[in-house]
């Protein structure tokens, strides 16, 4: 699948701008243009994905303020010359533990969260690997803008527990990964990550 289709962009990028509008216009009419194009955006998505217009209002088009990425964290969680992997029941795949990082936690905090949920793991952040633009990297495409951190992290100990997010866990060496959640984490990623790892001093990627 297209990483970044040109009729996701221009939905992503209508629905921007109407949000924006929507926040600082205090005119009633330009509030009426600014609620039109967000309706455009939403008539978009609709008419290439097929999903319903209100759970895409719902899911797409319900933020208010002005409108930023949201941040995704991803644990990547180091034993000896392993990396620690959970199967997620979503799709049976496997990923770095993570997920979408709550307003009220750092960055360190939110791994650290995500890799106990998850996996089960108490884990110490070490260094930031890298800050990834979602629309480079993965597939499927998202309509919103994602900013990736991965980070790099040492175990300190843990024993899995299944949970409403993943049904198990295990440690891999880079020529023995299992198949990967893409959406969540490609292996150029996961070789970032072990790249960086084997560096004593390393310079954070970003896009």
């Amino acid at each position: 699948m297209e990483k970044n289709p040109a009729w996701l962009e221009w939905a992503r990028q209508l629905n921007a701008i109407a949000q924006a509008g929507l926040t600082y216009a205090e005119n009633g009419y330009d509030r009426e243009r600014y609620t039109r194009i967000r309706d455009i955006s939403i008539d978009i998505m609709q008419r290439y994905t097929g999903v319903d217009h209100e759970k895409i209002r719902s899911l797409f088009a319900n933020e208010t303020g002005y409108p930023t990425p949201r941040v995704e964290v991803r644990a990547a969680v180091f034993e000896d010359e392993r990396i620690l992997l959970v199967r997620e029941k979503l799709d049976g795949l496997w990923s770095l533990p993570g997920g979408w990082a709550d307003v009220d936690t750092s960055l360190r905090e939110a791994v650290i969260k995500e890799a106990g949920e998850e996996a089960g793991a108490e884990i110490e952040p070490v260094r930031i690997v890298a800050v990834q633009d979602r629309r480079k990297h993965n597939a499927p495409p998202m309509p919103y803008g994602v900013y990736k951190v991965f980070v790099e992290c040492d175990f300190i100990s843990g024993s899995f527990k299944e949970n409403v997010e993943t049904s198990e866990a295990g440690f891999f060496t880079l020529d023995r990964l299992p198949s990967l959640s893409e959406g969540r984490n490609t292996r150029a990623q996961i070789e970032m990550c072990f790249a960086a790892r084997k560096k004593k001093v390393h310079e954070p990627y970003f896009d």
